[in-house]
């Protein structure tokens, strides 16, 4: 079966899906600094940025985990969404990257309630009890690492908790893989829509996102 788009995404559209996303000065600030670096592209988009928070808040997230934190934007959306007593850990390789995180995230008054560990992201995760307190995780650190990734952070979330795995669709190189890290990546997308464990939906936000909820 062929399923047309509802919507052409043309970059007019992508920007008016930006303009609607009530980004305030601080997040806005950070785009626009982190637009000036080399690996711009590993920021997430206004409106992902805005959905997270909107779902962090439905989950009413206390306990939630991001792996791959990079300029802090995606820190700052989780932090916002999170309950009164919330908290957010954050796991960034780069020790640089993490400076400049933290130097966001106080800007954004949010530097209280969340804490970056630098390190290696899986030795971080091991380090972390094999015990079910995460209610929101957001990944997006290595793709090519992806698979570790949630098998060591899926015993790690509570029953009914909500993972957001981001670059599902890497550009649409997922269609015809034809290299190592696309067909990782190809492979956990299979294993996800048959993970009994879970309840998962692919959807095309940004460069796809997959929601998995712990059963």
């Amino acid at each position: 079966m062929v399923r047309g788009p509802k919507t052409t995404f043309s970059p007019d559209a992508v920007e008016y899906l930006a303009q609607h996303s009530r980004q305030d000065d601080v997040l806005a600030a950070v785009e626009a600094e982190t637009a000036e670096r080399p690996d711009a592209m590993m920021q997430i988009s206004p409106d992902q940025g805005a959905l997270m928070t909107l779902l962090a808040k439905l989950v009413n997230a206390h306990n939630a985990l991001e792996v791959g934190t990079f300029t802090g934007y995606s820190a700052i959306c989780i932090a916002r969404g999170l309950a009164e007593d919330g908290a957010l850990t954050c796991l960034e390789l780069d020790p640089d990257l993490a400076e400049i995180a933290r130097k966001n995230l106080r800007a954004a008054g949010l530097d209280d309630r969340v804490a970056i560990k630098v390190g290696p992201a899986r030795e971080s995760l091991e380090a972390l009890p094999e015990e079910p307190v995460y209610d929101f995780v957001f990944l997006d650190a290595d793709k090519g690492s992806y698979p570790d990734y949630y098998d060591i952070i899926l015993p790690r979330m509570q029953t009914g908790g909500l993972l957001l795995i981001d670059n599902v669709l890497l550009g649409g190189r997922v269609l015809d893989p034809q290299d190592e890290r696309s067909r990782i990546v190809v492979a956990l997308n299979e294993r996800i829509a048959k993970d009994d464990r879970v309840d998962q939906a692919m959807v095309l936000v940004a460069d796809g996102l997959t929601f998995v909820r712990k059963r």
